[in-house]
């Protein structure tokens, strides 16, 4: 040190000092760290599949449980009757209007699928018409399609345009694309707006409301009515059965893709540039999920459209995140 105290002091350290350019850097707290952690959840609890033990435990405790109901009611009945007849047969009324509205609701579940199925086949259908170029098959299925939409006056133009125009193309794709143009486009119209209604849903939920798990069971919840929604438009009516079944269908298609996942490069047309980095975690966490619930749609979208995307353009998940959260929040450019 030097020995003049009005001069600077000057301290010899033993070891050179740490070069700043080679610190690490630091981390950066408010990252969203955008991984969309509530629609990782309900895709993970939706895919999941059941193991066989797991189905025949369930079965056999079902079966299990109607036998003791159904015994318990029938000795409670009988007894009742042999009590006080009138009474007894008029909760014995009563019991066979409830097993007679159970078993309407079975119906309907059974008619639900059977929808479902109809509309995969008509698929399947579509799809071989168009691999082979078949003409005769194209035809058939376009009045599949057209008997699908009968009693709908929301496709009454369509259905009577295709009728009259249905002749006059003599190949298969040229006849799909007619039917694309006339019958579905307007339901795919319908069918988005659901998506960016649910995904705008989602993503505010997810950034507003601070409670423990509330992302979860909204994401679920819109989720599972933005499905049901999108096989109505399509025609499929899904029961509450018919509606999970199609909810794990396309969630067992997003998770086996790797779908499930979301960058930069989707929130980049709605956020700007850099605005990504900069917003709350609450907020990158809202905007993903509704990303990602944009991408459930569009698969709920093919999975529930009775023809497959050909002359009509697919959607994309960009493009509804585009319309349905650009609102939200404003873009670096603007």
């Amino acid at each position: 040190m030097t020995d003049d105290p009005k001069g600077p002091v000057l301290i010899e350290l033993d070891s050179p000092g740490a070069n700043p350019s080679e610190a690490p850097p630091v981390p950066d707290l408010s990252d969203p760290a955008t991984k969309g952690q509530a629609m990782q959840t309900v895709a993970a609890i939706a895919a999941r599949p059941a193991s066989p033990l797991t189905r025949w435990f369930w079965r056999l405790l079902l079966a299990l449980i109607t036998t003791v109901v159904s015994l318990t009611t029938w000795n409670y009945a009988t007894a009742l009757i042999a009590a006080n007849p009138i009474l007894g047969w008029a909760v014995t009324g009563l019991i066979a209007v409830f097993v007679l509205v159970c078993l309407m609701i079975a119906v309907r579940e059974a008619a639900a699928f059977a929808r479902l199925s109809r509309i995969e086949a008509l698929q399947h259908r579509a799809e071989t018409a168009l691999a082979e170029d078949d003409l005769k098959a194209a035809r058939g299925v376009t009045d599949q399609l057209v008997a699908l939409y009968r009693g709908r006056e929301d496709t009454r133009w369509g259905r009577d345009t295709l009728r009259d125009k249905r002749d006059e193309i003599f190949d298969a794709g040229g006849l799909m694309a007619l039917s694309e143009t006339e019958l579905l486009d307007p339901l795919d119209m319908a069918a988005r707006r659901e998506v960016e209604a649910a995904a705008r849903q989602v993503a505010t939920v997810t950034a507003l409301v601070p409670l423990a798990l509330a992302d979860v069971v909204t994401a679920l919840t819109a989720n599972l009515r933005m499905i049901r929604r999108i096989a109505e438009i399509y025609g499929g009516r899904s029961g509450t059965l018919g509606s999970w079944r199609l909810t794990r269908a396309v969630m067992s298609h997003l998770v086996a893709t790797g779908a499930v996942a979301v960058g930069d490069d989707m929130l980049e047309p709605v956020l700007g540039g850099g605005l990504l980095g900069k917003l709350s975690r609450r907020f990158g966490e809202g905007m993903v999920n509704g990303a990602l619930t944009a991408r459930v749609g569009v698969a709920a979208m093919e999975v529930c459209r009775p023809l497959p995307f050909t002359h009509t353009k697919r959607p994309t998940a960009r493009s509804i995140v585009r319309t349905a959260l650009a609102g939200l929040f404003q873009s670096d450019k603007d």
